[in-house]
């Protein structure tokens, strides 16, 4: 198969970095238009529950990119062992907060707390992050919108069109279907009219079928699981995962890598996105981009 392909090939790397970089001057020129024509900016509420290390470092990279492009950050820290019915009472103030435009509560939240029950209460008006069961059930029908996108799948497609790879009438395979990335972007790709394959735990023979793809978004949180003979020369790869490997070169004693070996796709695919600076800071632009756009929808009423 891959004999098809020049020796010295080297898949395109499709920098997510940059492509994030160039969404969020967009976003701080429109922030910058809405302040000078209605005076008003858009606001985001991000809720962290409790200490965890992970939460808290994506929370402040979260705060620190709404001050970069102009967005004003509505801070909320609670405690580990805050109330079910407290935390949804602070989601509800929010709410009712007109300078409010989104509200973000940052996963996973303590045991005692039933995240479902919290991410209902959001008003769906604010759900920047495209959770809520009526934005998942619209972006799951034919001919509805939902209000938002969940920004992790809404910035691999983002990746894919600013790329200008087409997703009409090719092979997309999905690996994984958690429902913050796999379920949803499977059905993004099939609004984008792709013919979508969902390969999971109890697949059988997943190497075959991912094989086929012209387009593969790896989202199942397994370090190194698709190998470069999976690959069809020329596919896009868009790399979701980001699992922590043992590597004692380095100062913190391990390195991150993707749920595709990079060394080997990268010989292979046409296009391929690096772990990190590939979907992670997209995840980022495409949150501020939500916020923006539920800001939009009321200023400019």
């Amino acid at each position: 198969m891959a004999s098809s392909l020049p020796s010295d090939h080297k898949a395109k790397i499709i920098d997510g970095k940059a492509i994030a970089q160039t969404i969020r001057s967009e976003i701080a020129s429109e922030v910058s238009h809405l302040s000078q024509k209605y005076g008003k900016v858009p606001g985001l509420a991000v809720v962290i529950v409790g200490t965890r290390k992970d939460s808290q470092s994506y929370v402040s990279m979260k705060r620190k990119a709404c001050a970069e492009v102009g967005i004003t950050s509505f801070d909320v820290d609670l405690p580990e062992q805050v109330s079910e019915a407290e935390l949804i009472d602070k989601v509800y103030e929010l709410n009712a907060n007109p300078d409010v435009h989104g509200i973000l509560v940052q996963l996973p939240l303590p045991k005692h707390i039933n995240e479902e029950k919290v991410l209902s209460a959001i008003s769906i008006e604010k759900d920047v992050d495209g959770f809520h069961p009526l934005n998942i059930g619209k972006l799951a029908m034919k001919g509805r919108e939902p209000l938002f996108l969940p920004c992790t799948p809404k910035g691999c497609l983002e990746l894919l069109s600013r790329s200008g790879i087409s997703t009409k009438g090719k092979k997309a395979v999905v690996v994984g279907r958690s429902n913050i990335v796999g379920l949803p972007v499977s059905l993004l790709l099939l609004k984008a009219d792709a013919t979508v394959t969902v390969v999971h735990s109890h697949t059988h023979d997943p190497e075959s079928i991912i094989r086929e793809a012209d387009i593969i978004i790896a989202a199942a949180g397994q370090a190194m699981m698709i190998k470069g003979s999976w690959i069809k020369p020329g596919a896009a790869v868009i790399d979701v995962g980001t699992n922590a490997v043992d590597d004692p070169s380095k100062k913190t004693g391990y390195r991150l890598v993707g749920d595709v070996h990079f060394g080997e796709a990268s010989k292979v695919a046409g296009y391929i996105t690096p772990v990190p600076g590939g979907v992670g800071p997209m995840t980022v632009a495409m949150l501020l981009k939500n916020t923006l756009e539920g800001a939009k929808r009321v200023i400019e009423k």
